[in-house]
C-alpha cells in the first residue's frame, strides 16, 4: 500500500482528500503546513501532494526538502505559472483546481508510477556520463537514461537498434552515436527504407552494374558502400523487402557487398544503425521480417520514450521551438497563457516532437499577440486536453470582499467544497460569478449542480429591479 502525505491548510479540502485517497486504498497522513509536514519521516512516503499556498512556507519548498520523494503540487488555473515553475523546480507533476475525484486518483497514479520508473532506473545503476547530448533537448530521467547508453554506445562498433514512436527523434539519436564514435570523421548515410519503392531499394543499397535491369545505364556505387568507414543509418528496417534483408545480413556477417549484376564483391566497413517503430520480434515470428537478420541487429537495444512520458520536458521543448520560429520570423519572445500551457502538458502528443514542433511553428504564426500563444492557437484536438478559458484574467482585487472565496481559486474544489461554497454564495452571487470564484465554466457550474442536486436559487427581488 503507497503511504501518501497530504500538506493542505484547509481542513475541509484536506479531510475531502483524505477521505478520497483512503478509499482508493492508500495510506495517509496529513499536515496543514510545511512545517509539520518536516516533523515526518518524510523519506518514508511514496508521494506527497502539497497544496502550492500554504501558511508560511510555500509548498514547493518540500520539493528539496523531499529528496526522492516525488512532490505533486495543486494549484488553481490562475496560477498555473507558478505550477509550472515548480516543475522546473522538480515537482513530478502537478494538477490544476477544481477537479473531480478521477482527475486527482489519476494524478496520484501517474506520479508514482513515474517515481517507480525512476526508483527502476535507479536501481539499474544509469550510466555516470548521462549528459545531454548535443542538440537533443531535457533533462528528464528517463532522457538522461537515454544520453547514458548513447555515451556507452557509441565508441564501440556494434550494432544499435533505435526503437520508438514516430516523431521521437531516432535519426537525432542515430547522428549523436555516430558524432562519438570513432567514425566521426567519416560520412553517416541515412536511408529511410519506407520512402524508396521496393523495386528500387536493393539497387539504391547495394548499388549495380551496367545493364543489370532496365533502365541501368551506367554502374552505380550503393549508399551502403558509401558509408564504408563510417555509419549507415537504416530508418524504419522494418518496411525492408525481404530480398534486400537477405543482401543486407551478408553485409553485416562478410563485410563485404555485391552490387546487383555484379560476380565481384566488395569488402566495406560499415556500422550499422537501425530504427523502427514496429515490433521487429513480432514480424519475425509472423515471417515478415527475417529472424537471422533480427537477432543479427539486436545487438544493442535503445528506446526513445515518446512524448507524453517525458514530464517537464514537453514545456521546454515548446519553450525552445517558440523561440527559434520568433527568430526566424523576427518576431517579438512569445510567452504561453496558462491555458496553453496546460493543453501542452497534458494533450498526449501522439505525432511526438514532431507534432509539437509543428504545432509551435503553427502558433508562432497564427498569434495575433505580440505577447503570448492561447491554447487555441496550436490547433490540436482540444478534446484530448481539458482547458478552461478566461481564467487567468481574473483580477487579484475580484475576491478582496469575500473572504472565504478568496481561497476558492487556491484549494482543492472537491464536490463536498464545491456543495458548501455554492450554497453559501448563491443567493448573493450570481451564476457568472459563481463559476468565476470557483474557476469553472457556467456549463461546468451547471452540471456539477445536477449531480450533486444543488438547485439553483431563483434571482432575489433586489436583482430583478436592479437588472430592470
Amino acid at each position: 500500500m503507497s503511504k501518501i502525505l497530504i500538506v493542505e491548510d484547509e481542513i475541509i479540502i484536506r479531510t475531502a482528500l483524505r477521505k478520497l485517497l483512503s478509499r482508493n486504498k492508500y495510506d495517509i497522513v496529513e499536515t496543514g503546513s510545511v512545517a509539520e509536514a518536516t516533523k515526518q519521516k518524510i523519506d518514508t512516503f511514496d508521494l506527497i501532494i502539497s497544496d502550492l499556498r500554504l501558511p508560511g512556507a510555500p509548498g514547493t519548498d518540500l520539493i528539496k526538502l523531499a529528496g526522492e520523494v516525488p512532490v505533486l503540487i495543486m494549484t488553481s488555473y490562475a496560477s498555473l505559472r507558478s505550477a509550472v515553475d515548480s516543475m522546473r523546480m522538480g515537482a513530478v507533476d502537478y494538477i490544476a483546481k477544481p477537479f473531480d475525484h478521477d482527475e486527482m486518483i489519476a494524478a496520484v497514479k501517474r506520479a508514482l508510477g513515474k517515481a517507480a520508473k525512476s526508483i527502476a532506473g535507479t536501481k539499474k545503476k544509469l550510466p555516470e556520463k548521462d549528459s545531454p547530448i548535443e542538440g537533443m533537448i531535457g533533462s528528464s530521467a528517463i532522457m538522461r537514461e537515454v544520453y547514458g547508453k548513447i555515451h556507452k554506445v557509441a565508441p564501440t562498433s556494434a550494432t544499435v537498434l533505435i526503437l520508438g514512436e514516430t516523431g521521437t527523434g531516432k535519426e537525432l539519436v542515430a547522428t549523436a552515436i555516430h558524432t562519438e564514435s570513432p567514425r566521426k570523421e567519416k560520412p553517416i548515410i541515412s536511408v529511410n527504407c519506407a520512402a524508396i519503392p521496393e523495386t528500387l531499394i536493393e539497387a539504391e543499397l547495394f548499388g549495380h552494374e551496367k545493364g543489370a535491369f532496365t533502365g541501368a545505364a551506367a554502374n552505380r556505387e550503393g549508399l551502403v558502400a558509401a558509408a564504408d568507414g563510417g555509419t549507415l543509418f537504416l530508418d524504419e528496417i522494418g518496411e525492408l523487402p525481404l530480398e534486400a534483408q537477405a543482401r543486407l545480413l551478408r553485409v553485416l556477417q562478410e563485410g563485404e557487398v555485391r552490387p546487383i549484376g555484379s560476380t565481384e564483391s566488395r569488402k566495406v566497413d560499415v556500422r550499422l544503425v537501425a530504427a523502427t517503430h514496429r515490433d521487429l520480434g513480432k514480424l519475425a515470428r509472423e515471417g515478415k521480417f527475417r529472424e537471422d537478420l533480427y537477432f543479427r541487429i539486436n545487438v544493442v537495444q535503445l528506446r526513445l520514450p515518446p512524448l507524453r512520458e517525458r514530464g517537464k520536458d514537453i514545456l521546454l521543448l515548446a519553450e525552445t521551438f517558440i523561440k527559434r520560429f520568433c527568430t526566424e520570423m523576427m518576431r517579438p519572445a512569445l510567452g504561453l497563457t496558462p491555458e496553453a500551457i496546460q493543453a501542452i502538458t497534458t494533450y498526449p502528443w501522439p505525432g511526438n516532437i514532431r507534432e509539437l514542433e509543428n504545432a509551435m511553428q503553427r502558433s508562432v504564426i497564427l498569434c495575433d499577440s505580440d505577447v503570448e500563444i492561447d491554447h487555441t492557437h496550436l490547433a490540436i484536438d482540444h478534446e484530448l486536453v481539458r482547458v478552461d478559458e478566461g481564467l487567468h484574467q481574473v483580477s487579484p482585487n475580484d475576491t478582496a470582499d469575500t473572504p472565504t472565496s478568496t481561497e476558492s481559486n487556491d484549494d482543492l474544489s472537491l464536490e463536498d467544497y464545491f456543495q458548501r461554497f455554492v450554497l453559501e454564495h448563491q443567493d448573493h452571487m450570481s451564476e457568472t460569478e459563481l463559476a468565476k470564484k470557483l474557476g469553472v465554466s457556467r456549463k461546468c457550474l451547471w452540471e456539477r449542480r445536477q449531480r450533486l442536486g444543488i438547485p439553483r436559487q431563483k434571482p432575489t427581488q433586489g436583482k430583478k429591479s436592479s437588472a430592470s
